[in-house]
């Protein structure tokens, strides 16, 4: 009976060194991977929060010079910040702040500077929307309205689409495409909400331009209550 188990047993560890000596290497190979892939994204998790604190506190530094006024730590702080950390939204929003000094300063060409890696370098929807729509405004100020409509172009997160619209408006409107313009801001009140200020804003600017964006709803309103379309018809002077 033991020389009968001491077989079975011999069988079995043959079977096993062939079956190693077949597949081993490639087991190995597979173990090394894996556990090389685990080290590398504990690496990378490690290094990306490293990352983000160390971006955090020189946008803290970035913050604190912007305060403090001083051009030349600002330029310098601003210049680490883009060179080690250009990938972060810190840097991003470091971007954002430093191009808000530049312009309350009077140094539009620093803030266009400034505006314009954050567009060219941010991945953040949100940050570079921004960062068009402020660029689109200096460029609209230094009368290059090509440019400041070429910043508009494309696509934005639903959220900016009304902001962008009226910041088209103003542009067209300046070029003297009055039609193009009214189009703009119909666009943008129209997807605002009604509870904003800057809604109020819009149709000040519509207006002005000869058109009543809550005309429409009037009419449809008296209409619902069984008024008759010759109270409510719009006169020439809205629908200019």
């Amino acid at each position: 009976m033991a020389n009968q188990l001491d077989l079975e047993e011999q069988e079995q560890l043959d079977q096993l060194k062939h079956f190693w000596k077949s597949y081993g290497n490639a087991i190995t190979w597979a173990l090394i991977l894996v556990l090389g892939a685990f080290a590398s994204w504990n690496f990378y998790q490690y290094w990306q929060r490293n990352q983000a604190t160390q971006a955090a506190a020189m946008y803290d530094e970035v913050e604190r010079v912007v305060t403090s006024a001083d051009t030349a730590k600002i330029d310098r702080a601003f210049a680490d910040m883009k060179d080690r950390f250009a990938s972060t939204t810190y840097a991003h929003q470091a971007g954002l702040l430093v191009a808000k000094y530049y312009y309350s300063v009077g140094n539009a060409q620093a803030a266009k500077s400034a505006l314009g890696w954050v567009v060219d370098k941010s991945s953040d929807p949100g940050y570079q929307a921004i960062a068009k729509l402020r660029l689109a405004g200096l460029l609209m100020d230094s009368k290059a309205f090509d440019e400041a409509l070429q910043q508009l172009s494309g696509s934005f997160p639903a959220s900016f689409e009304a902001l962008v619209a009226d910041r088209k408006g103003d542009i067209l409107l300046l070029q003297g495409k009055k039609k193009d313009a009214i189009a703009e801001y119909e666009k943008a009140f129209k997807n605002l909400d009604q509870r904003t200020e800057y809604r109020r804003l819009v149709e000040v600017k519509l207006n002005s331009l000869g058109v009543d964006p809550l005309a429409g709803s009037h009419v449809a309103a008296l209409t619902n209550a069984g008024a008759g379309p010759a109270v409510i018809a719009p006169t020439s002077e809205g629908t200019k």
